[in-house]
């Protein structure tokens, strides 16, 4: 089955699907996190630094939640989400586990143009 490729949109009215083009950060980032590595300190393209204080958050909030993460299946697109905010872009992905397969918890970003493309912040993981 191929993949239908979902644009970038500046649409501030709707709820959007994860624009193809930034999926693979986000793969990229669950993985880090999946190897505990919540600071990042593999630096991926795209992608701003991460404060101490930042991946403490995530750190405690994924071993509170008590469920294993595992890498992101292509379903999670299904129900990931983003909004564009006058000037960057809101977007929730939702995280899998081991043991319950899609969670509660969601990674919480925000999205801006940059010269080169798109700078991804990483704002919170937790249960909305």
């Amino acid at each position: 089955m191929t993949e239908i490729e979902i644009f970038v949109e500046k649409d501030e009215e709707n709820q959007l699907p994860i624009p193809t083009v930034w999926r693979p950060i986000f793969v990229s980032i669950v993985d880090a996190f999946v190897k505990k590595d919540y600071s990042l300190s593999c630096e991926i393209d795209g992608v701003a630094s991460v404060s101490k204080e930042t991946a403490n958050h995530i750190k405690e909030y994924i071993e509170d939640y008590g469920e294993e993460l595992i890498q992101l299946p292509n379903e999670t697109w299904e129900s990931s989400i983003c909004i564009c905010m006058s000037g960057h872009w809101d977007v929730l992905i939702d995280l899998w586990t081991a043991g319950e397969g899609r969670s509660d918890l969601v990674l919480g970003a925000r999205i801006s143009e940059s010269k080169n493309g798109y700078i991804v912040d990483i704002e919170m993981v937790y249960v909305p």
